[in-house]
């Protein structure tokens, strides 16, 4: 079985063609975008979860010297 196109039917596969490369060039540079920005989402949550930790464990050492203070009046 042999396809003949006549031109306009080749043209609109040229055209069908074209728009899902550039979808393609499309999708695949917003991956690449949401990609950088989901790895810098994952390093500011690990810096604030490191300045959580760093807050918590101050707050504990005040609530412990003042329950010191406390019992030494």
């Amino acid at each position: 079985m042999t396809h003949t196109y006549e031109p306009v039917e080749l043209k609109d596969l040229e055209d069908k063609l074209d728009r899902l490369i550039e979808q393609y060039r499309s999708v695949k540079s917003e991956n690449s975008s949401l990609k950088t920005r989901h790895d810098a989402l994952i390093q500011e949550k690990a810096k604030l979860l490191e300045k959580t930790t760093l807050a918590r464990t101050r707050v504990e050492a005040m609530i412990t010297r003042l329950k010191a203070m406390e019992q030494g009046s």
